[in-house]
């Protein structure tokens, strides 16, 4: 795809289409990589998202304990001292 570089203010830039923006569900900023001679723009992650929802979730119906003790029998702390 070729696109057009257009004036911004004192800086230049690029206008993606309705249709990419849509498609691949960018919001207000991008991720910008550069690699190998090539710009790669991708929509800005956002990992975890609705986790604070589900773990609040989790509480709720008491599914929020551990699956193993912190601490084994055998273990020594004093190597660490």
């Amino acid at each position: 795809m070729e696109i057009s570089i257009v004036q911004i203010g004192n800086s230049k830039g690029i206008r993606l289409s309705k249709t990419l923006i849509e498609k691949y569900n960018i919001k207000d900023t991008v991720e910008l990589t550069l690699e190998k001679g090539y710009i790669i723009l991708k929509p800005k992650a956002t990992p975890r998202k609705g986790w604070e929802k589900s773990f609040m979730k989790m509480h709720e119906n008491q599914d929020d304990k551990p699956l193993m003790t912190d601490i084994f029998e055998d273990e020594n702390f004093e190597e660490w001292s």
